[in-house]
């Protein structure tokens, strides 16, 4: 991304008109409030929801999570998206040890949608894609692509707003789920210096986090704000030895690794953050506004153990009257000049003859031929990550014109950046000239959005006055492929033998399959919100949207809001949704090394529109259609009792997702070849995206905050509860070959309806007595089924979970505060992995856990405030 801030710097267009106000909106809090006397009110406002003037808390159609910094940075978490789900009950987040890109950004789950079901603004103002896609997402997020929301600093943040309710008819694509607003600070003075430094109880996983704050003043009339973070983070070991290395060892190779295969959190590098958020009065009623971030990051994690006995394209050669054979390369080629033996593997090939002959390079047999033993006599474990650079801009101008009407007008650019990595490995068709190391490709996605937002209050002879607002939305979107080394790809003289083609485990893009694809869209939306008594308030919206790339669509929400009583109101929602299938996913190429119950295969994910996604049943994506409803209630009680419940049911038809592999048969693979696909006969299986399931989710969130004096100083319980279940209503048959087949498997079905714990809550506890503070959280997770490794290996039930986070915090003056903390205090592991841990891959613990599977983690931070 070397020429990121050029093109950002190119992109920067003159904001000339106009459009609305800042949108409201109002829930009760969730989780914490900020620190207060128990007497005191609390008002707070959100961004997100509706377009009219800001109300005070509880007075939203629809529910909102308004989480202050505070609450949002006192815990044991330091990436955003475990920081969200320590927060937001109905929002998870799997760790991803070995899932390929996933590693680099992991996917997170609102409302049990997939990750690029919800969308995300930073200052109400939409969040650009990560180029990351999720091509192993745990099942649920399989082919999904959202936002990398780990790439903004929880030190920037004013506040966190979390819609729980479908928007798509007010924001457009992606709103299924809900939306998260991240709120930039706006001081003008002062700021503050974190250092943090946390570990496992386990002795492992080091991190080290710095992170800082400044408000300065913007002339007399402005402020300029600037956040950074800097973050290390060391891997973690969960994995116990695997069987068949073990076997190898115990049979006396000596150069098998233990463990063989690492299952934990990959290694963080030089994560560092910035962001800015400079605003300017030019008058008492416009602004002008400018935020945006430049951050990078390098991850290294673990891969799938390449046994050197087994391992096909490696290895393993072809069985010889029944008994398995070592793969050796004729480096002169099969039946010219010197012949090759043939090599038994037996028990440890290593100590055959046949192999002792191939591996002394001084003999004429030796020189000629070859084999990867000679190169990694214990097998080997590929080391697969990249650098992820992400950039943005925003700026914009708002303000009210002397007719009441209200304007905001903005432009945007915001690209992500993935350059991938892998070592350890080889492309085996190179033999012995094969590097270990490789750059197997770099892909960008890049958006540009220009909106101009116009509202305006009417008075109609109602209590209050019917607010319209309108807009309007040009949206320009890229996703750039770009080839990886030649190495990492090249069709290698070995190939003919029997040997893979391609970095092993993640091959390199092929030149000719590089390119940049990009599409417009263009939008129009209006929204309206009024009461028609004092108790009684109604909202409508409705959004036209028209895509270059498949057509166009509209939809519509309407909302409504019942004060039944003084401290009771009724509340719901009715709306429709889409989700646009992305660039990324309409023309993305890759292969990846999947677990299989076959053992490890090569999976190719090929555009729908490719000669052999369509032949095994693959059709143009077209958008996902929703239709989601909300029914709620708020209780603000005398006592000072926050509760609201509300219950949600969203339909989602056409699904965009990845297909489970498909096996490639003899025909498959020629017709391939014949396509000008040389490393065809690499390819195990084939995977497309696809519009493939349709699924019904419903579920229920509690909140419930209340405040009281004890122990001599002030104690906020919080209660936050989530239920959450998932049907997979009808599934898309394609035909293939002739006959009629579903393109997702049973197992998967099961992950996507029960790979998410259906209950989760945490009841909270915060008590502040002068100087000191104390927190305590109970957190639930229920308990989940797992198809462990994708790969029809059912652990039917992984249990529930309890798990608590303690923090003490003092005070010493004005400037210093110092905090203890312990995330998962008592060490909770998942149950253990006994069915297939060591028999399969080594992993201890089932990898999806929502707890993860790394145990305790505690923590020091020491913060100084001016």
């Amino acid at each position: 991304m070397k020429t990121q801030l050029s093109q950002l710097s190119k992109s920067i267009r003159l904001i000339t008109a106009a459009s609305l106000t800042a949108s409201l909106t109002v829930a009760l809090p969730t989780i914490a409030q900020e620190e207060q006397s128990a007497n005191e009110s609390v008002e707070k406002i959100a961004v997100v929801g509706t377009r009219a003037a800001p109300r005070s808390i509880g007075d939203s159609a629809v529910p909102v999570d308004i989480i202050s910094e505070e609450e949002f940075r006192s815990q044991g978490s330091t990436d955003m998206v475990s920081m969200m789900q320590s927060a937001v009950p109905s929002f998870n987040v799997n760790d991803q040890p070995i899932n390929d890109a996933s590693t680099l950004v992991r996917p997170a789950n609102l409302r049990g949608m997939a990750s690029d079901h919800t969308l995300v603004l930073v200052n109400g103002k939409r969040r650009h894609r990560s180029a990351v896609i999720t091509f192993l997402g745990g099942g649920l997020s399989d082919g999904a692509q959202g936002p990398d929301i780990s790439t903004i600093p929880s030190i920037a943040l004013k506040q966190v707003e979390v819609l729980r309710d479908g928007a798509a008819a007010q924001y457009g694509s992606d709103a299924i789920a809900g939306v998260v607003n991240f709120v930039l600070k706006d001081d003008a003075e002062g700021g503050s210096f974190e250092a943090r430094y946390g570990s496992y109880y386990e002795g492992d996983g080091d991190t080290y986090q710095y992170s800082g704050n400044i408000g300065l003043p913007f002339t007399s009339s402005g402020f300029a704000n600037f956040s950074f973070e800097y973050r290390e983070a060391d891997a973690t070991v969960r994995s116990v030895q695997r069987d068949d290395a073990q076997a190898l060892f115990d049979a006396g190779n000596t150069a098998v690794a233990n463990p063989a295969q690492i299952w934990g959190n990959p290694e963080i590098m030089d994560d560092f953050k910035l962001f800015a958020n400079i605003g300017l009065e030019l008058s008492n009623n416009s602004e002008a506004y400018l935020f945006g971030n430049y951050a990078t990051r390098e991850v290294d994690g673990g891969f799938y153990y390449r046994n050197p006995h087994t391992r096909g394209g490696v290895y393993a050669g072809e069985e010889v009257n029944g008994q398995a054979t070592l793969l050796v390369g004729d480096l002169d080629g099969v039946g010219t000049g010197i012949d090759c033996p043939t090599v038994f593997v037996g028990d440890n090939v290593l100590n055959s003859p046949e192999y002792a002959i191939i591996a002394d390079n001084s003999t004429a047999v030796g020189a000629n031929c070859f084999a990867f033993n000679e190169m990694f006599p214990g097998g080997f474990t590929p080391r697969f990550g990249g650098t992820v650079e992400d950039a943005s801009i925003v700026l914009g101008t708002k303000g009210q014109f002397a007719n009441e009407v209200s304007y905001d007008v903005s432009f945007s650019y915001g690209q992500n950046e993935v350059d991938f990595t892998i070592r350890n490995t080889v492309n085996p068709s190179l033999g012995p000239n094969s590097p270990t190391e490789f750059s197997p490709g770099r892909y960008t996605q890049a958006e540009q959005s220009f909106n101009v937002d116009l509202s305006k209050p009417f008075d109609v002879g109602l209590s209050e006055p019917l607010f319209l607002a309108g807009g309007f939305e040009y949206r320009h979107e890229s996703y750039d492929s770009v080839a990886g080394d030649p190495q990492s790809y090249e069709v290698g003289s070995l190939a003919s033998q029997g040997f893979g083609i391609g970095s092993n485990g993640f091959p390199g893009l092929a030149a000719r399959f590089q390119g940049k694809d990009s599409r417009k869209s263009v939008a129009l939306y209006l929204d309206s919100e009024v009461y028609l008594t004092q108790d009684l308030m109604v909202g409508a919206a409705i959004r036209y949207e028209d895509f270059s790339d498949f057509g166009n669509t509209t939809k519509g929400k309407l909302s409504a809001r019942w004060q039944v009583a003084e401290s009771w109101a009724i509340r719901g929602a009715v709306s429709t949704g889409f989700k646009a299938p992305t660039i990324g996913q309409s023309n993305v190429r890759n292969v990846t090394t999947a677990f299989s119950a076959g053992g490890l295969v090569d999976r190719a994910t090929l555009p729908p529109t490719d000669p052999i996604a369509i032949q095994k049943g693959a059709t143009p994506l077209g958008p996902e259609e929703s239709t989601a409803y909300s029914i709620g209630l708020v209780g603000e009680l005398d006592n000072g009792l926050f509760l609201t419940i509300d219950y949600f049911n969203i339909e989602l038809e056409d699904r965009i997702s990845t297909t489970s592999g498909l096996s490639l048969s003899d025909t498959d693979i020629a017709a391939l070849l014949a396509a000008g696909v040389s490393d065809a006969s690499s390819f195990s299986e084939v995977s497309f995206f696809t519009n493939d399931f349709t699924t019904t989710t419903e579920g229920v969130d509690i909140v419930a905050n209340y405040s009281m004096e004890m122990f001599g100083g002030d104690t906020k319980f919080s209660l936050a509860y989530n239920w959450t279940n998932t049907e997979v209503d009808s599934v898309k048959y394609f035909s293939i070959n002739g006959e009629l087949q579903k393109n997702i498997s049973d197992d998967r079905i099961r992950m996507i309806e029960d790979n998410l714990p259906p209950v989760r809550y945490s009841l909270t506890a915060n008590h502040t007595n002068g100087d000191w503070r104390v927190m305590g959280r109970l957190n639930y997770f229920g308990s989940i089924f797992e198809d462990h490794l994708d790969s029809g290996l059912p652990i039917d039930k992984v249990g529930s979970e309890f798990t608590v986070d303690l923090e003490l915090g003092y005070t010493f003056n004005d400037n210093i505060t110092l905090i203890l903390g312990a995330k998962n205090a008592f060490d909770e592991y998942p149950d253990a992995n006994t069915m297939w841990d060591s028999e399969i891959a080594g992993s201890t613990y089932p990898t999806t856990s929502p707890i993860g599977i790394n145990g305790g983690f505690y923590y020091f931070r020491g913060i100084y405030n001016f």
